[in-house]
């Protein structure tokens, strides 16, 4: 069962069905998904929403692959602004986006954190890898301040199309001890 998880300014509430007619209206803008995976429909269908949360996040959830929430301002705790993921495989474990609206104000870098210790606290996984677009700056951002570090690079499909990417990395070892020096 995935917790709900807290931070300073936002909940982490598990996905759930209900989730997608937010989603449906926040997600499919051009400039907010271009760096997300080429399996993603583009132009967004109207059901696009509803037919992943139903048809491929809560399976994997059920399945016990994947860890999915919904990030909600404390302020507005109805109200969907984006989501992060968490999935095994093998060189893309954590993903995530948020509304336009709330971009720049480090609420993605705030979510990571609890999430992060999820995955190495909880699910006990020795080793965070993340596929990212080189292009994806912000992205990148949030990689460098959680201490991780790029171990290969590659090619992939992104919504945009087929760019370079690097894969960052982070053990539960370097985590805690960045942990505790932050501490």
């Amino acid at each position: 069962m995935t917790p709900v998880l807290e931070t300073r300014r936002l909940c982490l509430r598990p996905l759930e069905i209900a989730d997608a007619e937010q989603i449906q209206i926040i997600f499919p803008h051009g400039e907010l998904i271009k760096y997300l995976a080429g399996s993603i429909p583009w132009p967004y269908p109207p059901d696009g929403a509803l037919t992943y949360c139903r048809d491929i996040a809560l399976p994997a959830i059920e399945r016990g692959d994947e860890w999915h929430w919904t990030l909600r301002p404390k302020s507005d705790p109805s109200r969907v602004i984006g989501t992060i993921s968490l999935r095994r495989a093998e060189d893309h474990n954590r993903g995530f986006w948020l509304a336009l609206p709330w971009q720049g104000q480090r609420l993605m870098s705030e979510a990571c954190s609890p999430v992060t210790d999820y995955w190495f606290d909880v699910l006990r996984f020795p080793v965070l890898r993340i596929a990212k677009a080189i292009a994806n700056e912000a992205s990148r951002r949030i990689s460098l301040q959680q201490g991780m570090r790029v171990v290969a690079t590659d090619e992939r499909d992104f919504v945009c199309g087929r760019l370079p990417v690097e894969i960052w990395e982070i053990t539960a070892q370097e985590w805690r001890e960045r942990e505790v020096g932050n501490g």
